[in-house]
């Protein structure tokens, strides 16, 4: 099952609350304050893993609670402490302050992960408090409590090309044919219900494409499918847009203005990102050179045909598309790291930066 969003509740660990003892030894009558320190409360710790594709391990409604610490003990004994608790999840998910909504931290490197809550610090024993005038201090500090927040996990899609189009298009058919993913093909719309990765090999390089299900006109809005997936385009670094020839000129550019329209009124940019358009099917309309031409004149770019079915075009297809993918890719990986919450991102839901 696809889940791209769950809400939890973390706490992290109570510290151990520091010792009251006094060293007792045969032939020392007077040995003096030995109380150790307790122990750290164990973090709580969301971690990014290329390796897991959904949130489904994640239980919506769960609360996760990380070990508190342990008691100091006598002759110094400093209490262990709690070990952190790691949820790990996709690369590319979100994590948001589930009570005012703005994004604490995103996940969109393998092996990045985001201290979420702290573990509370240990109490101090009684061995602290000893000075000139009190040699037999009975004080000591108890453990800091641990700290409680509710977070709203959110997966977008991690990929190189993203596929768009109205359903019926012919986006699961190609992955199917380029790819070893499977998703749904049949002769009615919205066969797809959740995005599908594929990875792609092409001459000495590889990259990943996902499947979004279909779009239709006022998506961002709520119709169809496509306002709970548009997101995960948004990740993508390049968008291959179908456009079926199946029914004609005019049916195919206005699918195209229709998909446009829905990109750009997503709000997240989608419509700036670099995108090839494409002219699919073919194999149902052999001669498609005037869809082609209108969508050149409607588009301002070349236009490419292909045939899933018969591979024809498939190869100048992935030439475009690798170009675009390199030419999007960073350099160099970023090195991963332990972000802790002091860094955590405060922002505003509204103003925020999807892409």
């Amino acid at each position: 099952m696809f889940i791209d969003e769950v809400v939890i509740t973390v706490s992290s660990g109570v510290g151990g609350d520091g010792a009251l003892s006094f060293r007792r030894e045969k032939y020392i009558p007077r040995g003096g304050p030995d109380g150790g320190d307790g122990g750290r409360g164990g973090d709580v710790i969301v971690r990014a893993n290329e390796h897991i594709d959904t949130l489904q391990a994640i239980t919506s409604g769960r609360h996760y609670r990380a070990p508190h610490g342990e008691g100091g003990g006598s002759n110094l004994k400093h209490g262990a402490s709690g070990e952190p608790i790691v949820l790990e999840v996709p690369v590319g998910t979100l994590i948001r302050d589930a009570e005012r909504g703005h994004v604490l931290r995103d996940l969109d490197e393998h092996g990045l992960e985001c201290v979420i809550v702290e573990g509370g610090a240990g109490g101090r024993g009684n061995k602290h408090f000893a000075h000139a005038t009190n040699q037999t201090p009975t004080r000591i500090t108890e453990g800091k409590e641990g700290a409680t927040r509710a977070l709203q996990l959110e997966l977008r899609l991690v990929a190189d090309v993203g596929l768009v189009g109205l359903p019926n298009a012919g986006k699961s058919t190609l992955l199917r044919r380029l790819s070893s993913a499977r998703p749904k093909v049949a002769a009615y719309p919205f066969t797809t219900l959740a995005p599908v990765l594929g990875l792609v090999d092409f001459f000495d390089s590889s990259l990943v494409m996902a499947d979004i299900p279909g779009l239709i006109e006022g998506a961002h809005e709520g119709a169809g499918l496509g306002d709970r997936f548009l997101r995960h385009i948004a990740r993508t670094r390049t968008l291959l847009h179908l456009v079926s020839c199946e029914n004609g000129v005019e049916a195919a550019v206005e699918g195209y203005h229709t998909i446009c329209a829905e990109l750009k009124q997503s709000g997240l940019g989608l419509d700036t990102k670099a995108t090839v358009v494409v002219v699919s099917k073919t194999d149902l309309m052999p001669d498609a050179g005037e869809i082609v031409a209108a969508l050149e004149a409607a588009s301002g770019q070349p236009i490419l045909a292909f045939s899933s079915q018969s591979g024809d075009g498939i190869r100048p297809l992935m030439g475009r598309l690798r170009n675009l993918v390199d030419e999007a890719r960073p350099r160099e990986p970023a090195p991963a790291r332990r972000i802790p919450p002091h860094e955590l991102g405060h922002t505003d839901p509204r103003q925020e930066d999807a892409g």
